[in-house]
């Protein structure tokens, strides 16, 4: 799979596009919410599923039998398709409920739709800014459940992923003086990295 390895000034134009759109992800969470989001830098790799549960179960966890729940978005647009994965961790519900101004108390079905609709919010704003900036336009699947109350690799199984390696963007957002942690993967599959590869190499020249 060399021929889809990133150079690295494509690797750093992809980061430098991805910092800015989670920085627009972020803020528009934080005005909505009125907390501080801290993000981390968002690190770009090659990586075949197994490889991804590995990374996530290194970010932010002590333990890889931490309990997580994940929703996935697809998108696609000017050459470009993929999905937008939003893992939750540490995660306390009744934080995430008083945010968003939930008045029951989050069951299970409630709980679903705080991770619905934080995802809306984050994947929507993330990706809105990274097609802005390649100067094209992505069309958003419905949100999916990946997993509920289930470890990393178990919810990674449950998404039957059919490509063997793909571009991942990891980013980790979290609320400060909140018990509210999520990273958000961006997985652009193995046929479409070309496409993105032109819209960078564009940017580049």
């Amino acid at each position: 799979m060399r021929d889809y390895l990133l150079t690295e000034d494509q690797r750093d134009c992809l980061q430098e596009i991805t910092n800015v759109a989670m920085g627009q992800a972020g803020d528009r969470l934080a005005r909505l919410l009125n907390v501080f989001v801290v993000l981390s830098i968002p690190h770009v790799s090659v990586l075949n599923p197994t490889d991804i549960a590995m990374a996530l179960q290194s970010l932010n966890r002590e333990n890889e039998d931490d309990v997580v729940h994940g929703v996935c978005q697809g998108f696609i647009g000017g050459g470009i398709a993929g999905e937008a994965m939003l893992i939750f961790h540490g995660t306390d519900f009744n934080d995430l409920a008083k945010l968003l101004k939930y008045d029951r108390i989050p069951d299970e079905q409630a709980q679903n739709e705080l991770l619905m609709d934080t995802a809306n919010v984050l994947n929507g704003a993330c990706l809105r800014g990274m097609a802005e900036q390649l100067d094209t336009n992505f069309s958003f699947g419905p949100p999916m459940l990946l997993g509920h109350h289930c470890n990393i690799t178990d919810l990674l199984q449950s998404n039957n992923m059919k490509w063997k390696q793909a571009l991942v963007v990891e980013i980790n957002y979290a609320i400060e003086n909140r018990q509210i942690n999520c990273d958000l993967l961006l997985v652009i599959a193995e046929h479409s990295i070309s496409g993105l590869v032109e819209k960078l190499n564009y940017l580049l020249d």
